[in-house]
């Protein structure tokens, strides 16, 4: 019974510990209807100015007050997509000085 006992638990933390990681490396995606309103790109080179008029170079997510991650992080967490990842090198019309 214990032998039992024991697969089952180690099965049921199997589970929660991939869970777990497959939800944080999802990514945001640009054309998700919330990353489109923010006008969020994977690469802040790539946004076009006269659409975006608050962007300014060299404002990336990694260096925004919002993005939960190191500043060398290729992928960090941002309050505004849940749990989901944006690109270290991205952008959005978020964006926010680090204090």
């Amino acid at each position: 019974m214990s032998t039992r006992r024991t697969f089952l638990m180690t099965v049921a933390a199997s589970g929660a510990t991939f869970a777990g990681a497959a939800q944080a490396q999802a990514r945001v995606e640009e054309k998700d209807p919330q990353a489109v309103a923010l006008g969020y790109l994977h690469d802040a080179t790539k946004v076009d100015p006269k659409k975006q008029p608050k962007f300014a170079a060299g404002r990336l997510c990694n260096n925004c007050a919002l993005f939960q991650g190191k500043a060398a992080d290729a992928w960090g967490g941002c309050p505004l997509f849940g749990a989901r990842q944006v690109a270290g090198k991205g952008w959005c019309n978020a964006w926010a000085k680090k204090g």
